[in-house]
């Protein structure tokens, strides 16, 4: 039911160094009602929303759903005992139907199509044996496009992945795509990205980091390069991941958490087999500074507790 993850809201103190920090990441960002959204360059679709309030916090996450299935949605959501939403969080929009999920966040359902990404001009490769770019200069066309195309995945910190899994999979038909043994849990949408969303064992409930594609590795290295020039920290990369796949360099957040740029991340199929791995979290690389897999988002009582935290 699911078809992508349109955007994420997080609380935070200042939104002015929001605003500086999604810039130099390379988003665009506008005022919305007392809210600051930020977007890619090129895509009609919010990606990011942040919210004024004392303390940072994950505020709600919000994910499209194909025409026609609200009603199912929500008959299902009943099924399960999951809470429909009176009203949205503060700052957030009425759309389409909320629900919280076993941490308490708010979760947002709205049937609308995801936006496309704005079009890239790949650069051919002469790798492997293979020579597919003659005559031309790479090095003077890889930097004429490096800012982020679209909102890939957001993983979230959780002490119950268990019932997590059951009510994204069971309830909203989110799919496990993998698993890392003990520690992360990937979910997807049906065939493309190998993961939309996903789970990361914890103390308690909080936001670890969003991601974001760009087109190559080369603009993920320039990306770093720019927020280096611009006085953020290097953060973690470059590398490659193990589960997924996919380039990465992750740059801190001024609240705790990340953010990442990515690049080549593994496509699935209606034939794909969730596995579960005992492997690092990068295949090629540094290894991980050790704040990262910290939770530092304040162990704050859920916005919208459950009260039933059975398995749906």
């Amino acid at each position: 039911m699911i078809t992508g993850l349109h955007h994420y809201a997080l609380e935070v103190p200042d939104l002015e160094v929001a605003d500086g920090f999604l810039n130099d990441f390379g988003l665009e960002t506008t005022d919305k009602d007392g809210a600051l959204i930020a977007s890619c360059p090129g895509r009609d679709q919010e990606q990011v929303r942040m919210i004024r309030a004392d303390h940072k916090r994950l505020q709600h996450v919000t994910f499209t759903v194909a025409d026609g299935q609200l009603d199912a949605l929500r008959e299902r959501l009943e099924s399960a005992g999951a809470p429909v939403l009176a009203e949205p969080p503060a700052g957030a929009s009425g759309e389409g139907l909320w629900v919280a999920d076993p941490d308490g966040t708010p979760v947002q359902l709205i049937e609308k199509d995801p936006a496309p990404a704005r079009a890239v001009t790949g650069i051919a490769a002469n790798v492997g044996g293979r020579r597919d770019r003659v005559g031309q200069r790479a090095w003077t066309e890889l930097t004429k496009d490096t800012t982020p195309q679209r909102l890939g995945h957001s993983l979230l910190f959780t002490a119950q992945p268990e019932a997590m899994e059951a009510f994204y999979t069971t309830v909203l038909d989110l799919r496990v795509s993998d698993r890392i043994k003990g520690l992360v849990t990937f979910l997807n949408a049906g065939p493309g990205d190998h993961h939309v969303f996903g789970f990361i064992r914890s103390s308690h409930r909080g936001f670890h980091h969003a991601s974001f594609e760009v087109p190559s590795i080369d603009a993920i290295a320039l990306g770093a390069d720019r927020m280096r020039s611009r006085g953020r920290a290097a953060g973690w990369g470059l590398g490659r991941h193990t589960v997924g796949s996919n380039f990465f360099h992750y740059i801190p957040d001024p609240w705790g958490s990340w953010i990442e740029w990515f690049s080549d991340i593994d496509q699935i199929d209606d034939c794909w087999v969730a596995q579960e791995f005992d492997v690092p979290p990068h295949l090629w690389g540094a290894p991980p500074p050790p704040e990262f897999l910290q939770n530092r988002e304040p162990a704050t009582p859920s916005i919208h507790p459950r009260t039933d935290r059975s398995t749906p």
